[in-house]
């Protein structure tokens, strides 16, 4: 079970990060000290929306403020088998895939997964509640416009997909930076939310560590604060309304 947050609202600042992994690797970056979540703006010219951006994320999801919104349409996913590798960048730990494992399709218009990686803890929140970890499936389309699907996670029993990876992440360290996972299952992935954020994923108190040892050291807790509204509507999708 997970927690479904469609993150359109989130790609000005995803995707100003995540097309510039290039650039982060040539400067210090962090979740905390001198070069943390409220210094990312001034690190380079192309991150300076993280300062001065109106749309920006995570944010925190208050119920009683969610617009149920009738157009939206259910998440459809088509999720398969497929190569994949196990990457450490230093301030987040994911799955980069070696070939299509499969796409998100929305308003007919399909986004092929790319990468998933890993928060800890959560970066939104709702109703204030901050959940254990969090997942980010970053999608792209052909005219490279993107989509991200995030999954909360409560700490309890391990977590299915997390366990497929739990062998590969002992090898995984600040020297090796990649392991080959070879042919990994997706197909957990397909099942579809009534909400898109109302059901909530768990994972272990084990694979939370396993999964926090690769990282740098100011990057053990790498979730950016919650960001301002600034006026924005959050729509919310109910299949039973």
């Amino acid at each position: 079970m997970a927690l479904q947050l469609f993150i359109i609202f989130a790609l000005s600042l995803l995707l100003g990060i995540a097309s510039a992994i290039d650039v982060f690797r040539g400067m210090e970056f962090g979740y905390s000290g001198h070069n943390g979540p409220g210094k990312w703006g001034k690190l380079n010219p192309t991150f300076s929306p993280c300062s001065t951006g109106k749309r920006q994320s995570p944010i925190n999801i208050q119920r009683n403020l969610t617009v149920h919104n009738k157009l939206l349409k259910p998440l459809t996913r088509n999720y398969e088998s497929a190569n994949a590798t196990l990457v450490n960048r230093g301030y987040s730990v994911g799955v980069r895939f070696e070939e299509s494992p499969g796409d998100l399709l929305i308003n007919g218009k399909n986004y092929t997964l790319q990468q998933f990686h890993w928060h800890l803890p959560a970066e939104h929140h709702i109703e204030g509640q901050r959940f254990a970890a969090e997942l980010h499936m970053v999608h792209r389309a052909a005219d490279n416009s993107a989509v991200v699907v995030s999954m909360l996670y409560h700490e309890s029993k391990a977590d299915p997909l997390f366990s497929m990876i739990m062998e590969g992440l002992k090898h995984l360290g600040k020297e090796n930076t990649e392991v080959p996972l070879g042919t990994l299952n997706i197909n957990e992935l397909n099942r579809r939310p009534r909400k898109y954020y109302t059901y909530v994923m768990s994972i272990s108190k084990e694979q939370i560590t396993t999964l926090d040892s690769p990282l740098n050291s100011h990057c053990k807790k790498n979730a950016r604060p919650c960001q301002p509204l600034n006026g924005r509507e959050v729509d919310m999708y109910d299949e039973l309304k």
